[in-house]
């Protein structure tokens, strides 16, 4: 059982664990032994872990050669869609490979800043679904009810950080792939704008980025992973916003047969009445999406189809993951995706029209709070697919835009799960949401509360 002052060490966020590094109160193998000793307790009940590597992270620890970076000695978790350098990378499926020869980029500037990878976070196969289950690897279940999904595709990493396994974990977002799974876990999941961090950038809808537990560790982690120029994300994260204008809707993208819950549809309001009362200007108004939902559809259905070409064995790909892959190759060919990528600029332009009388959107981040943990895993493509789109209608289209957006917690619903919405800026515009995110944060602080767990 853990004691008080572990759990608090535990939860206390990558910025302030690095600080404790720096000030040599806590060394960094205190912090690997910690955290890998929680993922050894824990993990078997919420199997949000493919590999762990204690060993390697300890030996590292013991050779940091600089506690004063601003990750110095911070454990942190990979997805296995990345990459660390003498692991495999498996991306939920179960055709062999060899392992990775280096690091990627992320990585080496995650390790560059003192963080040190304690081990590799369960995926859906090739990254597809908003629920985190494989035949590879089984199911990764929620810590606020493992009845219940963490999300996909990074619901490994997602489950990591809520549980304390790790204080941050690498996620990459194709469709919602960040933001849903903190919306599922009560975290903060930031969508960069596309392009910000080095990576597979996925039929130009992929982006790579983290999920932290506050606003300000996640304006961290992605100040060491974008390095971006200028004023930083984290400096940002600590400014006022001013007075911006919001524009509130929950109206659902055309072609998404959903209902909102009454949970999120009061996060929702909740978070846009809160804003008002913090003198920003509101309006309710609504993108102009038309039918760009379908848009989405053929060029994600498209980049699993290349996925599934680069598997070693394409026979043992799951049920859903080949009726998903048959179908980008029938429905969209290279015809097809040639013209789908020529249309993208004009995609993007129709919905950032509202960006000319606004700065930021306010949406909810899901239709319901956390679903079965299975999700649909089992069932056919198309079973999938529906629940899939039923399930998060409200952030894939920011990835055709290239968008940035971030999810953040507002409180619980009826069932005790974490309730969550989403905030969406002008391309580039990270440092106006992680400002405006952190001015809620300090309104209604969500970080002291934790999942069941001991």
């Amino acid at each position: 059982m853990a004691t008080t002052g572990d759990l608090d060490l535990v939860f206390a966020g990558p910025a302030a664990l690095a600080e404790l590094v720096r000030e040599r109160e806590v060394a960094p193998r205190e912090l690997v032994e910690l955290f890998v000793d929680r993922i050894e307790r824990l993990d078997p009940q919420l199997n949000a872990f493919r590999v762990v590597i204690g060993e390697q992270a300890v030996a590292a620890a013991d050779a940091l050669p600089d506690l004063n970076g601003p990750l110095s000695g911070v454990p942190v978790a990979i997805k296995d869609d990345l990459g660390v350098a003498g692991q495999v990378t498996t991306r939920g499926s179960r055709g062999s490979r060899p392992p990775e020869p280096d690091d990627p980029e992320p990585v080496r500037r995650l390790r560059a800043a003192g963080a040190i990878p304690v081990g590799i976070t369960n995926v859906p196969e090739l990254m597809i679904w908003p629920w985190t289950a494989s035949e590879a690897n089984g199911i990764t279940r929620n810590p606020w009810d493992p009845s219940r999904t963490p999300g996909g595709s990074s619901g490994g990493s997602a489950a990591a950080v809520a549980a304390g396994m790790v204080p941050a974990a690498t996620g990459s977002d194709g469709g919602g792939s960040i933001r849903i799974p903190a919306a599922c876990c009560a975290l903060v999941g930031m969508k960069p704008t596309h392009g910000r961090v080095p990576g597979r950038g996925w039929v130009e809808l992929g982006v790579n980025g983290a999920l932290a537990r506050t606003v300000a560790d996640s304006a961290l982690l992605l100040d060491v992973l974008a390095q971006p120029e200028g004023e930083s994300f984290a400096q940002a994260a600590a400014t006022e916003p001013g007075r911006l204008r919001i524009a509130a809707s929950r109206k659902v993208p055309p072609g998404v047969l959903v209902r909102l819950s009454a949970d999120q549809r009061a996060a929702w309001e909740r978070v846009r009445d809160r804003l008002a009362a913090l003198g920003h200007e509101v309006e309710e108004r609504d993108p102009d999406y038309g039918f760009k939902m379908l848009e989405f559809a053929q060029t994600w259905l498209r980049g699993i189809y290349e996925d599934s070409l680069t598997e070693p064995d394409r026979r043992l790909l799951e049920r859903s993951t080949r009726g998903m892959a048959t179908a980008g190759r029938a429905l969209v060919p290279q015809r097809r995706r040639d013209a789908l990528m020529a249309k993208r600029p004009a995609t993007s332009a129709r919905i950032l029209k509202l960006w000319e009388r606004c700065d930021v959107l306010l949406t909810p981040a899901l239709s319901s709070t956390a679903i079965a943990a299975e999700g649909a895993f089992g069932k056919s493509a198309a079973i999938a697919f529906d629940r899939a789109g039923r399930f998060t209608p409200w952030t894939p289209l920011f990835n055709l835009t290239g968008q940035p957006a971030v999810a953040i917690p507002e409180g619980f619903g009826s069932d005790g799960l974490p309730v969550s919405v989403q905030l969406v800026g002008r391309p580039g515009a990270e440092a106006t949401l992680y400002s405006l995110a952190a001015q809620l944060e300090q309104a209604s602080p969500w970080a002291p509360r934790r999942p069941p767990i001991p």
